[in-house]
Formats: structure tokens, sequence, C-alpha cells
């Protein structure tokens, strides 16, 4: 059972996920609409990354950020919901101000 092994090096997939999670401190946390997602190449090429690229990669990297890390709390949230209300209910009585 090979993929028990903690030493064995992450997914193209997983390298990825983490990335666009912002956690290997490269990019903000947001995904990136890629047309050919990190690995597409090879794969499509019949050669998938081998564990041997697989760890030089995960290597490379720097350890993902988990600490002190914070989701957006539910306050905001609302608040940004908030905000956007009103520009839509402004919109739509300039819209209908100014019909006549």
């Amino acid at each position: 059972m090979a993929k028990d092994r903690p030493q064995d090096p992450p997914t193209v997939d997983r390298m990825r996920k983490d990335i666009d999670r912002g956690e290997t401190r490269e990019k903000v946390p947001w995904p990136d609409p890629a047309a050919a997602p990190m690995g597409t190449d090879d794969e499509a090429a019949g050669e998938p990354p081998g564990e041997i690229e697989r760890r030089i990669e995960a290597e490379a990297r720097p350890e993902p950020v988990h600490a002190g890390r914070r989701e957006p709390s539910a306050v905001a949230t609302y608040v940004v919901i908030a905000i956007i209300a009103g520009f839509v209910i402004l919109a739509i009585a300039m819209a209908l101000l100014n019909r006549g």
C-alpha cells in the first residue's frame, strides 16, 4: 500500500489545489481558470509526472500555511451582500426615475 506512506509525494491535482487555496504562498487563495491546469500537458503526452518529478516539485515548494489563517466571518459576508443589494436597489430606483 504505497499510498499510506507519508513520504509519498503529493499528486499533481493535490499540488494544484494547494496553490489555488493559497497554502503555498505563491498566490492569493482563489482558483485559477487555467486553460491547461498543471500536469495536463504531461498526461496528454502519455507521460504523467512520476514519483521523482512530483517529489522534486513538492520539495521545491514552501510548507503549506495553516496557522493564523482566517476564513471570512458571517458578518463580513452579510455586509458585502447588503452593499450589493443596496447598489441593485439604487440602480432600479434610478432606472424607474429616469423612465418618465
